[in-house]
């Protein structure tokens, strides 16, 4: 199956989830490892798109508007997953995670919005 990498914005890129994440084999980017803090949502979901990236955010409003405009204008991405900011304690964001990574491949998650709620 072929997994998707993750790109962590800067709401969500929390040290622990990041390393979590990658200890289970997870390719994960963040803002700050790419030299991109304080740009903002659109060119955050342009870059995760360039890296064939899933965006996962807290942004929710914001980044399911930019996703539909994104649709609208019918320019593509590579999936984003949305989560309510200080909703799920970092191992039950990581479970969550793994879960879709496991039910969703790269392909399957193009163009497409997940809220993190729906993998509990």
């Amino acid at each position: 199956m072929n997994r998707f990498s993750v790109y962590l914005d800067e709401d969500a890129m929390d040290a622990d989830l990041v390393s979590a994440l990658r200890q289970r084999d997870g390719p994960v980017i963040t803002p700050i490892e790419e030299n991109l803090i304080g740009r903002t949502d659109e060119q955050q979901l342009a870059y995760a798109a360039e890296r064939e990236c899933v965006l996962y955010t807290f942004n929710v409003s914001d980044f399911y508007q930019l996703h539909t405009r994104w649709l609208e204008a019918a320019r593509h991405h590579c999936g984003v997953i949305l989560a309510p900011q200080q909703r799920f304690p970092i191992g039950d964001q990581l479970r969550r995670i793994l879960r879709l990574r496991a039910a969703r491949t790269a392909e399957e998650m193009r163009d497409r919005a997940e809220f993190l709620s729906k993998w509990g």
